[in-house]
């Protein structure tokens, strides 16, 4: 009933900066956490970043001063801005949201962007 859509990845150099977007659609009833995780070629998915309908954020320690989550809780849309990328960062970013229905809640996850920082 709902989706994700990720957006905004790319190839960028070395402290470069990228802007990740994702939009729900469907049948949204309310999202309460948004957030990313990553998963680099034959590596674990970790979490990135999320952020709560309130906006109470929580960053990986990896990414802490780098990263910025944001969200527009009217567009259903969360953002995640990297500044200052590195070669460690190179991974398929996956956004993923918590959705509130009648039935409870549901875990929802996009098909993924990728980001490749390299000279």
């Amino acid at each position: 009933q709902v989706q994700l859509v990720e957006s905004g990845g790319d190839l960028v150099q070395p402290g470069g900066s990228l802007r990740l977007s994702c939009a729900a659609s469907g049948n949204i009833w309310r999202i309460l956490d948004m957030g990313w995780y990553r998963q680099g070629t034959g590596e674990q998915r970790d979490l990135v970043a999320r952020i709560t309908r309130g906006g109470r954020r929580n960053y990986a320690d990896s990414v802490k001063g780098r990263f910025t989550i944001s969200r527009d809780n009217a567009k259903n849309e969360v953002y995640l801005q990297m500044n200052d990328l590195k070669p460690e960062d190179t991974a398929v970013y996956v956004c993923y949201a918590v959705s509130d229905h009648d039935v409870g809640y549901i875990d929802v996850w996009g098909q993924g962007t990728l980001v490749t920082v390299s000279a």
